[in-house]
């Protein structure tokens, strides 16, 4: 194995991880975390809680999402699973970007039941993304990294 070689398998493997541990995350949001919110009778005070515990794990879980992603993109030469996992990581970071962070930051202000379904289905698509990214990443490491 040359070290390009090496390089590239370890640059993938640093992209599953990252991968995984979005993964999990986002699923603990989707079947979890939010479910429990909008279900919250105290919608101020559980809202408030929720975004402020949030914001440094999604800082983290997308931090290393990106900087695993950048770095596998540079080592695997275009590979397709490596590319197919940085846009399923992609999807999720835009949903996130330009639909739940919005929607979050309208729904501060007291809930909305058309706010929270629009959150709630940005969270899907996040969740979508989170599974492709997962399963391109094992399969670009499978497949040699």
């Amino acid at each position: 194995m040359t070290a390009s070689a090496t390089g590239a398998e370890a640059a993938t493997v640093a992209l599953l991880a990252a991968a995984a541990l979005h993964l999990g995350f986002q699923l603990t949001v989707t079947l979890v975390v939010y479910p429990a919110l909008a279900a919250a009778p105290d919608w101020p005070r559980a809202h408030a809680a929720h975004s402020r515990a949030i914001a440094p794990v999604v800082l983290v879980v997308y931090g290393a999402l990106v900087l695993a992603g950048g770095w596998a993109l540079g080592a695997a030469r275009a590979d397709p699973w490596v590319l197919l996992a940085v846009a399923g990581g992609g999807v999720s970071l835009l949903a996130t970007a330009l639909v739940a962070a919005p929607t979050h930051g309208r729904l501060a202000g007291g809930r909305d039941d058309a706010l929270v379904r629009r959150l709630i289905a940005a969270d899907r698509v996040r969740a979508a993304g989170a599974v492709l990214c997962g399963v391109a990443a094992a399969v670009a490491l499978a497949r040699g990294g």
